[in-house]
C-alpha cells in the first residue's frame, strides 16, 4: 500500500501501450500491507517497499547515466499541462535532441497517442488504481523503448501534487509543475513536492490578466520551501513563452542545466 496516501499498491500490474492502442500488461510481486495486519508490521512492509523502489531508481539511474541520457520526472496536479508542455518542447526540439517519453495515468493512452503523433518513442503505463509512478514501472517501461538514440527521457507522472513527490523513479531532475489558475499558495499547501523539485515551472501565464494569482508571492512561498528551486514561467498558447523552459531542457541534455 502506498505510506503517503494509502492507495491501491504502487507494485501492482500496470498496462502500457506503444501509442498504438496495444496494451501490454506486466505483473509485479506485491509490496502491500496485509488488511488487519498490526501497525507495526505494516510500516515495516511499507519501508520494504520504499526501499525496493529506491534500489530500483538508482539502477536505472545508473542505466540512463551509462547510455548519456538525462531523465526529467513531470510532477502537477491534473490539467497542468504537463502533456501540452511536452508536445510543445518535442515539436521545438526534437531536430537537436533525441526524445523518448513516458506517460503516466490511472486510465486510457490518450496523452501517449498524442505524444506519439510528435513521432518520438512512447509507453503508456497505466496505474490503475495507483496515484503515481514507481520505480518499477518506469524500469520495465524503458526496457520497451529504443533508446540507443535518445539524449533526454521525459517522464510523465500521474496527475497529483502529493504522492509522485515521494517516489523515486530513476530521474535527474524534478520539475513540478503548477499552473496559474491553480492558486499561488500550492507551494505551502503540498510543500513536499516542491522540496523535492529542482524546477517550478509556472504554466498557462497567458492567463495572468484573467486570474488571482500572484506570481512573486508564489515564487517567495516556494523558495520558502526550498531556497535552491528555479522558477520558470511557460505559455503554451499561440506562439506561447517557452524559452526559459526549452533553454533548461536543452543544457539538461548538454549535461549542465
Amino acid at each position: 500500500m502506498c505510506d503517503t496516501c494509502g492507495c491501491g499498491d504502487p507494485s501492482r500490474p500496470h498496462a502500457h501501450t506503444h501509442g498504438d492502442g496495444h496494451v501490454h500488461e506486466h505483473a509485479h510481486e506485491s509490496g502491500g500491507a496485509a488488511a488487519g495486519s498490526a501497525h507495526g508490521r505494516t510500516v515495516s512492509i511499507e519501508a520494504d517497499v520504499r526501499a525496493r523502489n529506491d534500489a530500483i531508481a538508482a539502477a536505472t539511474r545508473r542505466t540512463l547515466k551509462e547510455r548519456g541520457i538525462a531523465a526529467i520526472n513531470l510532477i502537477s496536479s491534473p490539467g497542468s499541462g504537463k502533456t501540452t508542455l511536452l508536445e510543445r518542447t518535442i515539436g521545438a526540439l526534437k531536430r537537436e535532441i533525441a526524445f523518448a517519453v513516458v506517460e503516466g495515468d490511472q486510465q486510457t493512452d490518450r496523452d501517449a497517442a498524442r505524444i506519439a503523433a510528435c513521432g518520438v518513442p512512447v509507453v503508456q503505463i497505466n496505474t490503475v488504481s495507483s496515484c503515481h509512478l514507481d520505480a518499477r514501472q518506469v524500469s520495465h517501461a524503458i526496457e520497451d523503448l529504443p533508446l540507443e538514440k535518445a539524449r533526454v527521457l521525459l517522464i510523465e507522472n500521474v496527475g497529483n501534487l502529493v504522492c509522485p513527490a515521494s517516489f523515486d523513479l530513476g530521474e535527474d531532475f524534478k520539475a513540478v509543475l503548477l499552473s496559474v489558475a491553480e492558486g499561488d499558495d500550492k507551494p505551502l499547501k503540498y510543500p513536499l513536492a516542491f522540496h523535492v523539485a529542482q524546477v517550478m515551472v509556472l504554466t498557462k501565464i497567458d492567463l495572468l490578466p484573467h486570474v488571482d494569482f500572484d506570481v512573486e508571492k508564489c515564487a517567495a512561498y516556494a523558495k520558502r520551501v526550498n531556497p535552491a528551486i528555479r522558477v520558470i514561467k511557460t505559455s503554451c498558447r499561440g506562439e506561447g513563452d517557452l524559452g526559459g523552459w526549452l533553454d533548461f531542457v536543452r543544457n539538461l541534455a548538454a549535461g549542465s542545466p
